[in-house]
C-alpha cells in the first residue's frame, strides 16, 4: 500500500498533530510492503523534498502564514501530482487548505484524520465549515483520537457510520539515567512537597490560568514546562497571587522524561475542545502518575478516566481544580493506585506498536 499523508507542516515542527504524523510515516515506511509518504508546507521558504527516517517528505513552498494557514499557491500544484501516485490519501484536519483539494481525490483513497474541531477561529470557521463538511462527506473513511469526537462534535456526529475510533500511542522508554535525573528535579522543585507537572504550549486553551489560582488553595508545588503567548500573563498572576513559591514556569526541555518520574501528579487543566486528546497524559501514565483534568466531551477524559486513572473536573474552574489536586495530595495510597492503572492502561492500549496494529487493520478493513 502506498499512503501519503497531508498535514499543515512536520517534522522537525513539533507538535501533538505532527507527533501522530511522523509516528504514522515511520511506522508505514518500516514495513517492506508499504510506501510512506508526507505532504507539508513549508513554514516559509521554497519547496523542498526529503527523505527523514525512511519517509519521503515533500514540503510546499510558502510565503509564510495567516490566520494560522500556509500562504500556498503550490500546496494545490504538487497535491494535484501526488495525489495520483497514492492509493491511500490521509488528511489531517483541521487543516483548511486541504478541504479545497478533496474533491479531486477519489472517494476510496480519502482518509481525514479529524483530530479536533475549529473552536476559535470564528471568522475562518464560517468560510471553511462548508467546505470541511463537504470533505467529510467524500471521505471513505474518518478516522478520530476517540469515541467523545465522534458523538459530541456537531459535525462528525453527522458522519458516525464511517468514523472509527483510532486512539493514538506513543513509546516511552523510561531507564535508569531518568532515574537519578528525576531525583534532582525533585531536590530542586518539590523538596519536601507534592510535586505537581503541567506541559504543554503557554497558549489559553491550557487553562493554566486556572492551575495557576488554583494553587492559592493546595499546599503543594506546582511546575509548568512550556512557552508561548500566554506566559507574561501568567507569570503576573502568579506575582498578583504570591505564588512565587508554590509555582514556577521553565521553558520546554529537550527530555521531559525525568520530569514526569519527579511529579507526584500530571496536571492537565485545559478549557476548550481544540484540546482532543493530549499526548503528554500518555508520558504520565507510563510514569505511572495519577492524572487530574477536565471533562471535555473529547479523548481528553477517555484517556485519563476520572476514578480509573485519575480524576476529572468541569474546565475553567479552579476551585474544582483544587479539590481534585487535595484529593490526591492528602491521600498517597489512592493517587498510586490511580497511578499504577494508568500505567496499566498505557501498556494495554497506548503503545505505538498498538496504535500501528490498528490503523493497518482498519486501512486494511475499510
Amino acid at each position: 500500500m502506498k499512503i501519503l499523508q497531508i498535514n499543515k507542516l512536520y517534522y522537525p515542527v513539533i507538535g501533538g498533530i505532527e507527533t501522530v504524523v511522523q509516528n504514522i510515516a515511520e511506522g508505514f515506511s518500516e514495513q517492506s510492503s508499504n510506501e510512506s509518504a508526507v505532504l507539508a508546507c513549508q513554514e516559509k521558504g521554497a519547496r523542498s523534498e526529503e527523505i527523514i527516517n525512511g519517509v519521503r517528505v515533500y514540503r510546499a513552498a510558502s510565503l509564510g502564514k495567516a490566520l494560522g494557514m500556509p500562504l500556498s499557491l503550490d500546496f494545490f500544484r504538487l497535491s494535484r501530482r501526488l495525489c495520483l501516485q497514492y492509493d491511500r490519501i490521509i488528511i489531517h484536519y483541521p487543516f483548511p487548505l486541504a478541504a479545497l483539494i478533496c474533491p479531486f481525490i477519489p472517494k476510496h483513497k480519502l482518509v481525514i484524520y479529524y483530530h479536533a474541531d475549529i473552536v476559535r477561529q470564528k471568522i475562518s470557521k464560517i468560510l471553511v465549515m462548508p467546505l470541511i463538511k463537504a470533505s467529510l462527506k467524500r471521505a471513505g473513511l474518518i478516522l478520530t483520537s476517540g469515541n467523545n469526537l465522534i458523538k459530541h462534535s456537531p459535525l462528525l456526529s453527522q458522519f458516525a457510520d464511517k468514523c472509527r475510533a483510532l486512539p493514538y500511542g506513543i513509546d516511552i522508554d523510561y531507564n535508569e539515567n531518568d532515574q537519578a535525573e528525576a531525583q534532582l528535579i525533585k531536590e530542586k522543585y518539590g523538596r519536601h512537597k507534592t510535586l505537581i507537572l503541567a506541559v504543554g504550549r503557554l497558549v489559553y486553551y491550557k487553562g493554566l490560568s486556572y492551575a495557576v489560582k488554583a494553587m492559592t488553595e493546595v499546599k503543594a508545588k506546582l511546575l509548568i514546562i512550556g512557552t508561548g503567548p500566554e506566559e507574561k500573563s501568567l507569570r503576573q498572576l502568579i506575582k498578583n497571587n504570591n505564588l512565587e513559591d508554590k509555582v514556577t514556569i521553565i521553558s520546554p526541555q529537550a527530555r521531559l522524561h525525568p520530569f514526569f518520574l519527579a511529579a507526584d501528579i500530571f496536571l492537565f487543566p485545559s478549557t476548550a475542545k481544540s484540546e482532543a486528546f493530549g499526548l503528554v497524559q500518555l508520558e504520565a501514565m507510563a510514569a505511572g502518575k495519577a492524572i487530574v483534568n477536565t471533562y471535555l466531551q473529547t479523548s481528553v477524559e477517555e484517556v485519563g478516566q476520572d476514578g480509573i486513572n485519575g480524576l476529572s473536573v468541569t474546565p475553567a474552574d479552579s476551585q474544582a481544580l483544587a479539590r481534585a489536586l487535595n484529593t490526591l495530595i492528602s491521600d498517597p495510597e489512592l493517587r498510586n493506585n490511580l497511578g499504577a492503572k494508568g500505567q496499566a492502561r498505557y501498556q494495554q492500549y497506548y503503545t505505538l506498536t498498538h496504535f500501528r496494529q490498528r490503523l493497518q487493520e482498519v486501512l486494511d478493513n475499510n
